[in-house]
């Protein structure tokens, strides 16, 4: 089981600084969607140069001109790129496509696919490397949790690896852990924490089972 750090509202130098506070206890750290839409995919770059172990995903949520747009962030050193769910078919086979000729991974987010099920069936036929299940932030202010479609999308895929984020904390991420994702992502859970190596120490340590 891996740990992701999504890091969203920081500038890239702020992001850099706490990738690197934290980096001995997260196994890929992501260039959050606000990041790169406030200063571009030279954020993704400097990241790439300023950690040495952790893999870095753009988190670009793409929706068109995907093989395009993957080139572009693997050009600037991400390891991972993220587009929707709710894209084209086309479209995602084009960035998987992209991906692997580059010997690098896509992550389908399921943020707004309204059949879980048949999407995740679809998205792991097709070759995705993680189908991530995501609680956005303005459902999480509602209350809704990502677990029951984490276990939904868990039951139907074969090959693809699951991913979970939507407001996991360290307090909560016990629950998660329980389920058995593949990569479990934690934003401000770990980034708006008093200390966050401690925080990332404590992820790090129930994913391990310690």
């Amino acid at each position: 089981m891996k740990l992701q750090l999504a890091i969203d509202l920081l500038n890239k130098e702020e992001a850099v600084k706490l990738a690197q506070e934290v980096e001995e206890f997260v196994d890929i750290v992501e260039i959050g969607t606000p990041i790169v839409i406030n200063e571009g995919l030279p954020s993704v770059k400097l990241m790439r140069e300023s950690v040495n172990n952790a893999q870095v995903l753009a988190d670009l949520k793409i929706m068109d001109a995907a093989g395009y747009e993957v080139s572009q962030a693997v050009d600037f050193g991400a390891d991972i790129v993220t587009i929707l769910g709710v894209a084209e078919d086309s479209s995602i086979k084009s960035a998987i496509e992209e991906a692997h000729k580059n010997g690098k991974e896509l992550l389908v987010d399921m943020i707004a696919v309204q059949n879980l099920e048949k999407r995740a069936i679809e998205l792991d036929e097709m070759g995705a490397d993680y189908i991530a299940v995501h609680t956005g932030y303005d459902l999480q202010a509602e209350g809704q949790s990502p677990l029951e479609s984490l276990r939904t999308v868990k039951s139907v895929i074969k090959n693809s690896k699951v991913a979970v984020a939507g407001g996991i904390k360290p307090e909560t991420i016990k629950s998660v852990a329980d389920e058995n994702p593949d990569l479990i992502i934690v934003g401000g859970g770990i980034a708006n924490a008093e200390n966050p190596r401690e925080a990332a120490k404590y992820c790090r340590d129930v994913i391990d089972g310690k």
